[in-house]
């Protein structure tokens, strides 16, 4: 019993060393967690909106020019 607590606490410290969270999150983070998930969600729909727009300009044929 107080090998595998002793384990319990080695690795929790691992953790805390190697800058993983050990716990709950605060408030705070909580808000920033919602906001970076809302900014990851529409800077794909923007990444997806360009590749399409660039495909669509890649598959257009340059206008003719009547100088020639």
């Amino acid at each position: 019993m107080v090998n595998k607590l002793l384990g319990k606490w080695v690795l929790a410290e691992r953790a805390r060393r190697a800058g993983e969270p050990t716990g709950e999150l605060s408030p705070d983070e909580r808000a920033e967690l919602k906001r970076l998930r809302r900014e990851v969600t529409e800077l794909r729909k923007d990444n997806e909106f360009l590749g399409k727009a660039a495909a669509f300009f890649a598959s257009k044929p340059p206008p003719q020019s009547g100088l020639s």
